[in-house]
């Protein structure tokens, strides 16, 4: 007995040792890690969370007060998930922050490399303006900014301006991809008037079975009130979804693909006293609350939530929803980017 605790004891210095020499030239045993790198289910790294509007709110104020958009360029709050503290991010993969313009204020025309969406939360008067096209923002409007087109917003109105702003920086930061560059003066040319690709395009927003991939859209904004349209009279025409309640996801309207190659984003109506059964995927989604309240049970750990809360949902967790009142809730995920690469799974 004695002599086989020997030999194992031999045998674990000797691997040790090799381990050593193995580390000295920058190597590392994969048979110590595959557990940690092949995992049979979804491992997330971050945790489900809630950031509350109604103590947000009071800090992108006081934001205003201190320091100016121009200054800033954004006047933005980032949302960082509290078990990823310090890298400015919501998901392994997503960045999203809580952006505010006060009437007379521009921030400064730009671009960069990572798209960018926006769901408009509250105030009116304020515009972005996307590759040469002005667009008005209302609550509850979705608005893009692809990869690397130019644009600044601005608020010729009287009163705050808040939205959502949602990123790929950490997928182009992953690729080590990132450029950016200021426009040359503060505001960008205007050269095409409101509107514009809206007509061309029309308003586009399909069932959740409809899948595709694309570049990403040419349509700008995609009104509340029309996608508010669509959803009531999904609701009034057919049975509701067991799992999702009333869902559209936002299109291209050129190919019928997400509105952004790494994004997606997407629409609900859940009415009153829904319960939803239970469901996961695999793609990390970031929720905020449009109209209404409720709650949700993510894994084991319940949030409730009220108009304009922004919560998110780890990877392969599972998801109910429960609508104390009628709510729409709005979300993104890269969930475009997990299908592209064949990835992408839900149950």
């Amino acid at each position: 007995m004695q002599a086989t605790e020997t030999s194992k004891l031999l045998a674990e210095k000797t691997r040790q040792e090799f381990y050593d020499r193995l580390d000295l030239n920058d190597t590392a045993p994969l048979w110590a890690a595959m557990s940690r790198l092949v995992t049979p289910r979804p491992v997330a790294s971050y945790a489900a969370s809630i950031w509350r509007y109604e103590m947000m709110r009071p800090l992108l104020l006081e934001a205003g007060r201190l320091i100016t958009a121009r200054e800033a360029e954004r006047r933005v709050l980032i949302l960082e998930n509290p078990s990823l503290r310090g890298i400015s991010q919501i998901t392994e993969s997503l960045y999203a922050g809580l952006q505010l313009i006060m009437p007379g204020e521009v921030a400064p025309s730009h671009r960069h490399v990572a798209s960018a969406l926006r769901l408009v939360i509250e105030g009116h008067g304020a515009y972005t303006a996307v590759d040469g096209e002005r667009i008005t923002m209302h609550p509850g409007d979705f608005i893009l900014t692809p990869s690397w087109t130019f644009h600044d917003h601005g608020n010729p109105g009287t009163e705050p301006v808040i939205w959502l702003d949602g990123l790929d920086v950490p997928i182009v930061n992953s690729f080590t991809t990132s450029f950016a560059e200021n426009y040359p003066e503060e505001k960008q040319a205007i050269i095409r008037s409101e509107g514009d690709t809206a007509m061309r395009f029309g308003m586009n927003m399909l069932p959740m079975e409809y899948q595709a991939t694309g570049k990403s859209s040419p349509l700008f904004c995609y009104p509340y009130d029309r996608t508010r349209d669509a959803l009531d009279t999904l609701f009034r025409n057919g049975p509701i979804d067991p799992k999702q309640g009333v869902k559209l996801q936002y299109v291209n309207p050129v190919n019928g693909g997400p509105p952004m190659p790494t994004m997606g984003a997407f629409m609900q109506f859940l009415p009153k006293a829904f319960a939803s059964e239970p469901s996961r995927a695999t793609d990390g989604t970031v929720y905020c609350v449009v109209e209404g309240r409720g709650k949700s049970i993510i894994n084991d750990k319940e949030i409730s939530w009220m108009p304009h809360d922004v919560f998110v949902v780890p990877s392969w967790s599972s998801l109910e929803h429960f609508a104390f009142e009628d709510t729409v809730l709005f979300s993104f995920s890269d969930r475009p980017a997990q299908q592209a690469l064949g990835i992408w799974r839900e149950q």
